[in-house]
Protein backbone atom coordinates (compact mmCIF):
# COMPACT_ATOMS: atom_id res chain seq x y z
CA UNK A 1 0.00 0.00 0.00
CA UNK A 2 2.48 2.40 0.85
CA UNK A 3 4.82 1.75 -2.33
CA UNK A 4 2.00 2.14 -4.64
CA UNK A 5 0.74 5.17 -2.55
CA UNK A 6 4.51 6.66 -2.51
CA UNK A 7 4.40 5.78 -6.43
CA UNK A 8 1.20 7.30 -7.36
CA UNK A 9 2.21 10.91 -5.27
CA UNK A 10 5.05 10.94 -7.52
CA UNK A 11 3.83 10.27 -10.72
CA UNK A 12 1.00 12.63 -10.16
CA UNK A 13 0.70 15.61 -12.46
CA UNK A 14 -0.14 18.89 -10.82
CA UNK A 15 -3.05 20.21 -12.50
CA UNK A 16 -2.14 24.24 -13.34
CA UNK A 17 -5.22 26.27 -12.36
CA UNK A 18 -6.26 29.02 -15.18
CA UNK A 19 -5.51 32.51 -14.69
CA UNK A 20 -7.56 34.37 -12.24
CA UNK A 21 -10.14 35.84 -14.59
CA UNK A 22 -10.39 39.64 -14.17
CA UNK A 23 -11.99 41.66 -12.36
CA UNK A 24 -10.68 39.57 -9.35
CA UNK A 25 -13.85 39.25 -7.30
CA UNK A 26 -14.33 40.23 -3.15
CA UNK A 27 -13.80 37.40 -0.84
CA UNK A 28 -14.29 37.21 3.06
CA UNK A 29 -11.66 35.44 5.03
CA UNK A 30 -13.98 33.83 8.26
CA UNK A 31 -11.96 33.14 11.61
CA UNK A 32 -13.33 31.84 14.68
CA UNK A 33 -11.14 32.25 17.94
CA UNK A 34 -11.26 31.62 21.68
CA UNK A 35 -9.11 32.53 24.10
CA UNK A 36 -6.28 33.16 21.23
CA UNK A 37 -4.41 36.27 22.45
CA UNK A 38 -0.79 34.53 22.07
CA UNK A 39 -1.54 33.33 18.40
CA UNK A 40 -4.06 35.74 16.50
CA UNK A 41 -1.40 38.82 16.03
CA UNK A 42 0.19 36.19 14.23
CA UNK A 43 -2.52 34.70 12.10
CA UNK A 44 -3.72 38.45 11.57
CA UNK A 45 -0.32 40.13 10.43
CA UNK A 46 -0.30 37.02 7.69
CA UNK A 47 -3.60 38.15 6.68
CA UNK A 48 -2.26 42.09 6.24
CA UNK A 49 0.89 40.59 4.07
CA UNK A 50 -1.54 38.72 1.65
CA UNK A 51 -0.72 39.68 -1.77
CA UNK A 52 -4.45 40.19 -3.03
CA UNK A 53 -6.01 43.88 -2.84
CA UNK A 54 -6.96 44.75 0.60
CA UNK A 55 -9.79 46.35 -0.88
CA UNK A 56 -11.19 43.59 -2.22
CA UNK A 57 -10.97 41.42 1.01
CA UNK A 58 -13.29 41.44 4.18
CA UNK A 59 -11.51 40.07 7.19
CA UNK A 60 -14.49 38.47 9.78
CA UNK A 61 -13.42 37.09 13.34
CA UNK A 62 -15.67 35.88 15.53
CA UNK A 63 -14.95 36.07 19.06
CA UNK A 64 -16.31 33.27 20.92
CA UNK A 65 -17.07 34.67 24.60
CA UNK A 66 -12.83 34.32 25.32
CA UNK A 67 -11.66 35.50 28.92
CA UNK A 68 -8.56 36.67 27.63
CA UNK A 69 -7.10 40.20 25.27
CA UNK A 70 -8.01 38.30 22.04
CA UNK A 71 -10.16 40.86 20.86
CA UNK A 72 -7.91 43.55 21.83
CA UNK A 73 -4.83 42.27 20.33
CA UNK A 74 -6.92 41.48 17.10
CA UNK A 75 -7.87 44.78 16.85
CA UNK A 76 -4.70 46.73 17.54
CA UNK A 77 -3.33 44.16 14.99
CA UNK A 78 -5.71 45.32 12.21
CA UNK A 79 -5.79 48.58 13.36
CA UNK A 80 -4.89 51.07 10.04
CA UNK A 81 -5.86 47.82 7.07
CA UNK A 82 -6.76 48.79 3.94
CA UNK A 83 -9.70 46.46 3.93
CA UNK A 84 -12.55 46.09 6.07
CA UNK A 85 -12.29 44.12 9.65
CA UNK A 86 -14.87 43.60 11.63
CA UNK A 87 -14.78 41.60 15.22
CA UNK A 88 -18.28 40.18 16.04
CA UNK A 89 -18.72 38.91 19.88
CA UNK A 90 -20.56 36.03 19.52
CA UNK A 91 -23.30 34.83 22.49
CA UNK A 92 -26.09 33.05 20.46
CA UNK A 93 -26.24 29.66 19.35
CA UNK A 94 -27.59 29.31 16.02
CA UNK A 95 -29.96 26.04 15.15
CA UNK A 96 -27.58 23.05 15.72
CA UNK A 97 -24.73 25.07 15.72
CA UNK A 98 -22.26 24.88 18.76
CA UNK A 99 -18.77 25.90 19.09
CA UNK A 100 -16.47 26.87 16.21
CA UNK A 101 -19.18 26.05 13.92
CA UNK A 102 -21.70 28.24 15.62
CA UNK A 103 -19.11 31.13 15.28
CA UNK A 104 -18.50 30.16 11.37
CA UNK A 105 -22.27 30.25 11.16
CA UNK A 106 -22.52 33.81 12.62
CA UNK A 107 -19.55 35.24 10.58
CA UNK A 108 -20.84 33.36 7.03
CA UNK A 109 -24.33 35.40 7.56
CA UNK A 110 -22.77 38.70 7.93
CA UNK A 111 -20.21 37.86 4.88
CA UNK A 112 -21.09 40.00 1.61
CA UNK A 113 -18.88 37.87 -1.13
CA UNK A 114 -19.41 34.70 -2.72
CA UNK A 115 -16.06 33.42 -1.25
CA UNK A 116 -15.66 31.94 2.20
CA UNK A 117 -11.86 31.39 2.81
CA UNK A 118 -11.70 29.76 6.34
CA UNK A 119 -8.58 29.87 8.10
CA UNK A 120 -8.05 29.48 12.27
CA UNK A 121 -6.36 31.66 14.81
CA UNK A 122 -3.17 29.34 15.19
CA UNK A 123 -2.66 29.90 11.13
CA UNK A 124 -0.59 31.58 9.27
CA UNK A 125 -1.22 31.76 5.76
CA UNK A 126 0.79 32.42 2.56
CA UNK A 127 0.89 35.67 0.75
CA UNK A 128 -0.45 34.53 -2.25
CA UNK A 129 -3.43 32.52 -0.58
CA UNK A 130 -6.38 33.73 -2.01
CA UNK A 131 -5.01 33.71 -6.05
CA UNK A 132 -3.98 30.89 -5.17
CA UNK A 133 -6.73 29.05 -4.62
CA UNK A 134 -9.34 31.08 -6.48
CA UNK A 135 -9.36 29.33 -9.63
CA UNK A 136 -9.47 26.27 -8.68
CA UNK A 137 -13.47 27.14 -7.28
CA UNK A 138 -14.87 26.73 -10.43
CA UNK A 139 -18.61 26.51 -11.02
CA UNK A 140 -19.53 23.11 -9.63
CA UNK A 141 -16.60 22.91 -7.17
CA UNK A 142 -17.70 23.75 -3.62
CA UNK A 143 -14.88 23.43 -1.86
CA UNK A 144 -11.05 23.95 -2.11
CA UNK A 145 -8.80 22.53 0.79
CA UNK A 146 -5.12 24.01 0.81
CA UNK A 147 -2.03 22.57 2.50
CA UNK A 148 -1.07 23.28 6.10
CA UNK A 149 2.09 22.36 8.27
CA UNK A 150 3.35 22.30 11.92
CA UNK A 151 6.01 24.54 12.43
CA UNK A 152 7.86 25.24 15.68
CA UNK A 153 11.28 24.69 17.26
CA UNK A 154 10.99 21.39 19.12
CA UNK A 155 11.67 17.89 18.16
CA UNK A 156 8.08 17.33 19.01
CA UNK A 157 6.72 20.28 17.00
CA UNK A 158 8.76 19.04 13.73
CA UNK A 159 7.71 15.23 14.11
CA UNK A 160 3.69 16.62 14.07
CA UNK A 161 4.85 18.61 10.91
CA UNK A 162 6.24 15.75 9.41
CA UNK A 163 3.33 13.94 10.38
CA UNK A 164 0.73 16.19 8.89
CA UNK A 165 2.68 16.92 5.60
CA UNK A 166 2.45 13.02 5.15
CA UNK A 167 -0.61 12.69 6.03
CA UNK A 168 -1.91 15.27 3.47
CA UNK A 169 0.02 13.38 1.00
CA UNK A 170 -1.86 10.22 1.35
CA UNK A 171 -4.99 12.48 1.21
CA UNK A 172 -4.29 13.74 -1.98
CA UNK A 173 -2.84 10.10 -3.67
CA UNK A 174 -6.86 9.59 -2.62
CA UNK A 175 -8.35 12.54 -3.85
CA UNK A 176 -6.53 12.49 -6.80
CA UNK A 177 -8.14 9.19 -7.77
CA UNK A 178 -11.34 11.32 -7.70
CA UNK A 179 -12.06 9.74 -3.90
CA UNK A 180 -13.13 12.43 -1.76
CA UNK A 181 -11.75 12.01 1.89
CA UNK A 182 -11.95 15.29 3.29
CA UNK A 183 -11.46 19.07 4.07
CA UNK A 184 -9.16 20.72 6.47
CA UNK A 185 -10.59 23.71 8.07
CA UNK A 186 -7.87 25.91 9.13
CA UNK A 187 -7.32 26.17 5.12
CA UNK A 188 -10.14 26.06 3.13
CA UNK A 189 -12.15 27.35 0.60
CA UNK A 190 -15.99 27.47 0.13
CA UNK A 191 -18.11 29.13 -2.11
CA UNK A 192 -21.27 30.92 -1.01
CA UNK A 193 -23.46 28.87 -3.23
CA UNK A 194 -22.12 25.48 -1.73
CA UNK A 195 -22.27 26.70 1.79
CA UNK A 196 -25.77 28.27 1.54
CA UNK A 197 -28.00 25.15 -0.24
CA UNK A 198 -27.09 22.71 2.25
CA UNK A 199 -28.49 25.20 5.14
CA UNK A 200 -25.55 26.50 6.81
CA UNK A 201 -23.39 25.18 9.60
CA UNK A 202 -26.78 25.72 11.90
CA UNK A 203 -29.05 23.27 9.45
CA UNK A 204 -25.78 20.48 9.96
CA UNK A 205 -25.56 18.03 12.38
CA UNK A 206 -23.78 18.81 15.42
CA UNK A 207 -20.15 17.94 15.15
CA UNK A 208 -16.24 18.09 16.98
CA UNK A 209 -15.15 17.86 13.35
CA UNK A 210 -17.41 20.67 11.53
CA UNK A 211 -14.79 20.80 8.75
CA UNK A 212 -15.79 17.34 7.44
CA UNK A 213 -19.53 17.83 8.45
CA UNK A 214 -19.79 20.52 5.86
CA UNK A 215 -17.57 19.09 3.23
CA UNK A 216 -19.96 15.87 3.41
CA UNK A 217 -22.85 18.30 2.79
CA UNK A 218 -21.74 20.30 0.05
CA UNK A 219 -20.78 16.91 -1.98
CA UNK A 220 -24.11 15.47 -0.68
CA UNK A 221 -25.70 18.60 -2.86
CA UNK A 222 -23.76 17.82 -6.27
CA UNK A 223 -20.87 20.11 -5.44
CA UNK A 224 -17.08 18.47 -6.53
CA UNK A 225 -14.01 19.24 -4.57
CA UNK A 226 -10.45 19.99 -5.11
CA UNK A 227 -7.17 19.61 -3.31
CA UNK A 228 -4.17 22.05 -3.51
CA UNK A 229 -0.86 20.73 -2.81
CA UNK A 230 1.17 23.77 -3.97
CA UNK A 231 3.59 26.15 -2.00
CA UNK A 232 1.29 29.15 -2.75
CA UNK A 233 -1.12 28.02 -0.38
CA UNK A 234 1.25 26.41 2.15
CA UNK A 235 -0.12 27.82 5.58
CA UNK A 236 2.33 27.36 8.97
CA UNK A 237 0.12 26.09 11.87
CA UNK A 238 1.67 26.35 15.40
CA UNK A 239 2.11 22.92 17.26
CA UNK A 240 0.28 21.51 19.86
CA UNK A 241 2.15 22.01 23.25
CA UNK A 242 1.78 18.87 24.89
CA UNK A 243 1.45 15.02 24.54
CA UNK A 244 -1.86 14.69 26.19
CA UNK A 245 -3.34 17.85 23.93
CA UNK A 246 -1.83 16.04 20.65
CA UNK A 247 -4.09 12.79 21.90
CA UNK A 248 -7.41 14.96 22.32
CA UNK A 249 -6.88 16.33 19.20
CA UNK A 250 -6.20 13.34 17.19
CA UNK A 251 -9.30 11.77 19.24
CA UNK A 252 -11.47 14.63 17.64
CA UNK A 253 -10.11 14.24 14.24
CA UNK A 254 -10.92 9.97 14.78
CA UNK A 255 -14.61 11.18 14.42
CA UNK A 256 -13.94 12.26 11.34
CA UNK A 257 -12.09 8.85 10.25
CA UNK A 258 -15.01 7.06 11.55
CA UNK A 259 -17.33 8.40 9.20
CA UNK A 260 -14.66 7.75 6.21
CA UNK A 261 -16.65 5.16 3.97
CA UNK A 262 -15.86 1.54 4.55
CA UNK A 263 -13.62 0.74 2.37
CA UNK A 264 -11.07 3.61 3.40
CA UNK A 265 -11.93 2.39 6.70
CA UNK A 266 -10.61 -1.00 6.28
CA UNK A 267 -7.43 0.60 4.36
CA UNK A 268 -6.55 2.45 7.36
CA UNK A 269 -7.15 -0.38 9.49
CA UNK A 270 -4.61 -2.47 7.58
CA UNK A 271 -2.30 -0.27 6.99
CA UNK A 272 -2.39 0.62 10.75
CA UNK A 273 -1.53 -2.97 11.56
CA UNK A 274 2.03 -3.25 10.14
CA UNK A 275 3.56 -3.05 13.96
CA UNK A 276 1.41 -6.18 15.51
CA UNK A 277 2.31 -8.36 12.24
CA UNK A 278 5.68 -7.12 12.56
CA UNK A 279 6.05 -8.44 16.10
CA UNK A 280 4.32 -11.28 14.26
CA UNK A 281 7.30 -11.27 11.84
CA UNK A 282 10.00 -11.50 14.91
CA UNK A 283 8.40 -14.70 16.26
CA UNK A 284 8.04 -16.34 12.91
CA UNK A 285 11.23 -15.49 10.67
CA UNK A 286 13.33 -13.92 13.59
CA UNK A 287 14.29 -10.16 14.07
CA UNK A 288 16.83 -9.68 10.67
CA UNK A 289 13.65 -9.90 8.56
CA UNK A 290 11.58 -7.67 10.87
CA UNK A 291 14.08 -5.41 10.46
CA UNK A 292 14.57 -5.40 6.89
CA UNK A 293 10.92 -5.28 6.46
CA UNK A 294 11.06 -1.92 8.56
CA UNK A 295 13.85 -0.91 6.88
CA UNK A 296 11.81 -1.37 3.67
CA UNK A 297 9.09 0.74 5.24
CA UNK A 298 11.11 3.69 6.36
CA UNK A 299 12.80 3.84 2.82
CA UNK A 300 9.19 3.82 1.15
CA UNK A 301 7.90 6.19 3.73
CA UNK A 302 11.17 9.11 3.26
CA UNK A 303 10.72 9.03 -0.12
CA UNK A 304 6.86 9.67 0.20
CA UNK A 305 7.28 12.32 2.83
CA UNK A 306 10.48 13.65 0.47
CA UNK A 307 7.90 13.68 -2.49
CA UNK A 308 5.60 15.57 0.29
CA UNK A 309 7.93 18.09 1.17
CA UNK A 310 9.31 18.98 -2.52
CA UNK A 311 6.39 19.49 -3.86
CA UNK A 312 5.29 22.12 -0.86
CA UNK A 313 8.32 23.50 -1.39
CA UNK A 314 10.42 22.79 2.04
CA UNK A 315 13.41 21.15 2.55
CA UNK A 316 12.92 17.36 3.66
CA UNK A 317 14.23 16.85 7.30
CA UNK A 318 15.95 12.77 7.16
CA UNK A 319 16.94 13.06 10.30
CA UNK A 320 13.49 12.53 11.72
CA UNK A 321 12.88 9.22 10.03
CA UNK A 322 14.23 7.37 12.60
CA UNK A 323 12.49 9.51 15.53
CA UNK A 324 8.75 9.41 13.63
CA UNK A 325 8.84 5.74 13.99
CA UNK A 326 9.19 5.86 17.45
CA UNK A 327 6.71 8.45 17.72
CA UNK A 328 4.03 6.56 15.42
CA UNK A 329 4.42 3.97 17.59
CA UNK A 330 4.04 6.15 20.29
CA UNK A 331 0.64 7.76 19.24
CA UNK A 332 -0.86 4.78 17.72
CA UNK A 333 -0.83 3.26 20.81
CA UNK A 334 -1.59 6.09 23.29
CA UNK A 335 -4.28 6.88 20.93
CA UNK A 336 -6.15 3.40 20.47
CA UNK A 337 -6.15 3.22 24.75
CA UNK A 338 -7.31 7.23 24.81
CA UNK A 339 -9.99 6.75 22.43
CA UNK A 340 -12.13 4.13 24.70
CA UNK A 341 -11.56 6.32 27.70
CA UNK A 342 -14.83 8.16 28.58
CA UNK A 343 -13.36 11.25 28.09
CA UNK A 344 -15.39 14.27 26.81
CA UNK A 345 -13.71 16.15 23.61
CA UNK A 346 -11.41 19.26 25.19
CA UNK A 347 -11.62 22.50 22.45
CA UNK A 348 -10.99 25.46 23.44
CA UNK A 349 -11.61 24.75 27.22
CA UNK A 350 -15.02 23.46 25.96
CA UNK A 351 -16.24 20.08 26.32
CA UNK A 352 -18.16 18.18 23.77
CA UNK A 353 -19.66 14.08 24.16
Amino acid sequence: MLATCTLLFWLRKRPVPDALSQPWPRVSILIAARNEEAAIARCLTAIRQLSYPAHLVEVLLGDDASTDQTRAVAERTMQGYAGRFQCLTITEQLGTARGKANVLAHLARVATSDYFFITDADIAVAPGWIQAMLPFAGPKVGTVTGLTVVRGPRLFDQLQGLDWLQSLGLVQVVSDQGRPVTAMGNNMLVTRAAYEVTGGYEALPFSVTEDFELFKAVLAKGFTFRNVFRPEVLAYSLPIGTPLRLLHQRRRWLRGVEALPGWLQSGLLFYAMFYPLLLVLVWAAGPLAALAVLGVKMLLQGLLAWGCYRRAGLRMPWHLLPAFELYTVALTVSLSVFRLLPVAFDWKGRLYK
